[in-house]
């Protein structure tokens, strides 16, 4: 039996039906056996990394884990300035609440996180103690400091414009050398992998409530390889397409998991455009690097645009994604024959793609199609609705 290695493989099988022939039919009609094909013009595809790529988001997981292993290089005084970079003060969105119900501040939320900081540099061996993790980990001010750390970085997404939350979270790379970094992104990324796919509250210290109160955040633990995606790079790469990665995390940090031979993905550093921060002697520091856009929704068609249609001169021919930090590089592009959306029944500017998508199924004119996925396995399904997490009967739309 003669295997084409030209189309989407039927194994793994998650793919819809549609997709699959929607997929093949682009690289049919735009790839290399297409006699409209000019190797000195190469189509190519622009994907979103976390929850596009693979089941759940590689810099959040990194941010509880590195909270877990108190993996930071910052002094309490250094740590509390980065707490509080580009942060507003006031309350926080009105879903952000103690466990009895109380509004919470970025004040009060930010004392008792350097309280509690302070404490476990001044005793840890991790920080600039003596005393080992494992031990520290009992302690209330370990629980206190991790699960209102985790809780400030939800509540500043919810409250404030995703610019904030999403540059926040890597201004504590601060004085990491890149090798060091991706040390820690390699073993949160392996930790992950093994864990099972959940959701659980991770509780603040009933003990030390603290100005803020005790708090609850819920985390979904767990990474999973996206199986078809891998397939899908590697058969768009044999159709003669180049294959980026666009992400609103740091672009050192989605390397390593987009780069690394065993994850199976196989894309070159330098084909993945993301978050970028200004270095100093080799290490990160806590300033966003100077006229860099911020690689998100809008932002993420000024980085195609500056970076990928500068040096080409058109746009992409495939776009995937996954929420509204996708949506418009879906839509923003004449170029663009297909937006693949991982259907995580969202509302807003995706959501819009999403109806669309859905007016659309099946057909061949589909601008937009959906594809879905059982959150329970972080597989897809071979449909376009979507089983989401604690549900039992999957969905289309939200």
């Amino acid at each position: 039996m003669t295997i084409d290695n030209f189309v989407l493989p039927a194994q793994p099988a998650g793919w819809s039906t549609a997709n699959r022939k929607a997929i093949n039919q682009v690289l049919q009609t735009w790839g290399c056996r297409s006699a409209a094909y000019n190797p000195t013009q190469k189509p190519y595809a622009v994907f979103d990394w976390d929850n596009t790529c693979i089941m759940n988001d590689t810099e959040e997981s990194l941010l509880l884990y590195q909270a877990e292993n108190l993996r930071f290089k910052l002094t309490p005084t250094e740590f509390a300035e980065v707490l509080q970079q580009d942060v507003p003060g006031g309350l926080f969105h009105a879903d952000y609440t103690n466990l009895d119900g109380q509004r919470i501040s970025m004040e009060d939320l930010a004392a008792d996180i350097n309280e509690a900081y302070q404490w476990l540099y001044t005793h840890c061996a991790a920080l600039g103690g003596t005393q080992p993790l494992e031990v520290i980990r009992t302690s209330a001010q370990f629980q206190d400091f991790r699960a209102k750390f985790y809780f400030l970085y939800g509540a500043l997404c919810a409250t404030y414009p995703m610019e904030v939350g999403y540059k926040w979270i890597i201004y504590f790379y601060k004085n990491f050398t890149t090798a060091e970094l991706q040390a820690m992104v390699s073993d949160s990324i392996q930790y992950n992998l093994g864990e099972a796919l959940r959701q659980a509250p991770i509780h603040s210290s009933a003990e030390m409530p603290g100005r803020a109160g005790q708090v609850a955040p819920v985390h979904f633990y767990g990474m999973r390889v996206h199986a078809e995606i891998v397939v899908l790079m590697a058969t768009l790469r044999t159709n003669g397409f180049d294959v980026y990665i666009s992400t609103a995390s740091i672009d050192d940090v989605v390397r390593v998991f987009a780069c690394d031979p065993k994850y199976g993905y196989g894309l070159p550093p330098e084909n993945v455009l993301g978050l970028k921060l200004e270095m100093l002697d080799g290490k990160y520091t806590n300033v966003y690097k100077k006229d860099w856009h911020f690689n998100w929704g809008p932002g993420k068609t000024v980085g195609i645009q500056n970076v990928f249609v500068a040096q080409k001169g058109y746009g992409p021919t495939l776009v995937f994604g996954d929420s509204d930090g996708d949506a418009w590089m879906m839509k923003d592009f004449t170029d663009t024959r297909l937006g693949v959306i991982i259907n995580r029944q969202q509302k807003g500017v995706i959501g819009e793609n999403s109806q669309q998508a859905a007016a659309t199924l099946g057909r061949s004119d589909a601008r937009f199609v959906l594809q879905g996925r059982d959150e329970h396995t972080g597989c897809f399904n071979a449909d376009e609705k979507t089983l989401r997490y604690g549900e039992t009967e999957a969905r289309l739309l939200a």
